[in-house]
């Protein structure tokens, strides 16, 4: 599978400080890839080294198969973009405005972009200086998407969405995905990222700290379990469970709780001695992950051979 951007030993130094330190990442054709991290964590950085708006201090990245200093504008008529901080010309209608950058592009049918508009419920005859917050961070996704890209780069794309209007934008990355396209999405918001990335980035003060699926990155995790059995259980039996932590039974030796690190195999094995009537498995949501990388994990990335290209 061909890589769409190939980053080796980014870095970018703001004075003394490192906004990006020796990133070493590769997106591949077609995928969604999530890129966390809180504010500052140097998500924005990345992004605008990939497109050339600043110039990284060393390292090297190719995008689309492109040079993003020596080839910038050919880059960026393949690239569709939403800044974290989108701003426009709140003088013209919503209308004017599209029309105006479609026109930069090229051109773009205006059905397509009265689809998108449409489909976000952004109404073209406003000003945009009228429109509130969630309704400018609509003109930025009809802009980013209405050219079709081959790649889309959105830096927190969601801030001031209602919920309806995020689902609506997650079915569009879905979809832009199912297309053929590629995401490239910066976001701090765990349950939008986890709806639709393939693979997911954490970004730890400048530097990767994780690398992977969501379900492999889930793979180390603790899980907390509760299993109930259809009769008491022999006190001892499962003392010697591996990965297994602090499982303990009720007085009645019929309710089993505690904590499994890793995969259940084990588990699993050592309850199918026992009839189990039910069996609870608290899954690791994306958000308690991200803050298990921030809570001391070490700032090197982790991956396993499903995450390599």
């Amino acid at each position: 599978m061909d890589n769409v951007m190939e980053l080796r030993e980014l870095t970018k130094a703001y004075g003394a400080r490192r906004g990006l330190t020796g990133l070493t990442l590769q997106v591949r054709r077609g995928e969604v890839f999530g890129y966390l991290g809180p504010n500052g964590a140097g998500k924005s950085t990345t992004i605008r080294l990939l497109l050339d708006l600043i110039r990284p201090t060393s390292g090297e990245a190719r995008v689309l198969g492109l040079d993003p200093r020596a080839d910038g504008v050919a880059l960026r008529r393949r690239v569709g973009y939403l800044p974290g901080d989108f701003v426009c010309d709140g003088r013209q209608s919503v209308r004017a405005y599209l029309r105006f950058l479609a026109a930069l592009r090229g051109g773009v049918p205006q059905t397509a972009i009265d689809a998108l508009a449409d489909r976000l419920g952004l109404d073209q005859t406003a000003r945009i200086k009228s429109l509130s917050k969630g309704n400018r961070q609509k003109v930025g996704l009809v802009q980013a998407f209405m050219h079709e890209p081959e790649l889309l780069i959105l830096d927190e794309p969601s801030a001031g969405l209602d919920p309806l209007m995020q689902q609506t934008f997650l079915d569009m990355v879905a979809e832009a995905s199912a297309a053929g396209q590629t995401v490239f999405m910066s976001s701090h918001i765990m349950s939008e990222v986890e709806a639709v990335a393939d693979r997911v980035g954490i970004i730890r003060d400048g530097r990767l700290v994780a690398l992977d699926a969501v379900a492999n990155l889930r793979s180390g995790t603790v899980r907390d379990i509760e299993v109930t059995f259809d009769a008491a259980v022999p006190p001892g039996a499962f003392e010697d469970v591996a990965g297994a932590d602090r499982l303990r039974l009720d007085e009645t030796r019929t309710v089993l709780t505690g904590q499994v690190a890793g995969s259940p195999d084990a588990l699993v094995k050592a309850l199918a001695a026992h009839t189990v009537l039910s069996l609870r498995a608290t899954e690791p949501a994306l958000e308690e992950l991200f803050h298990t990388y921030y809570d001391g994990a070490e700032a090197a990335p982790k991956a396993t051979s499903a995450s390599r290209s």
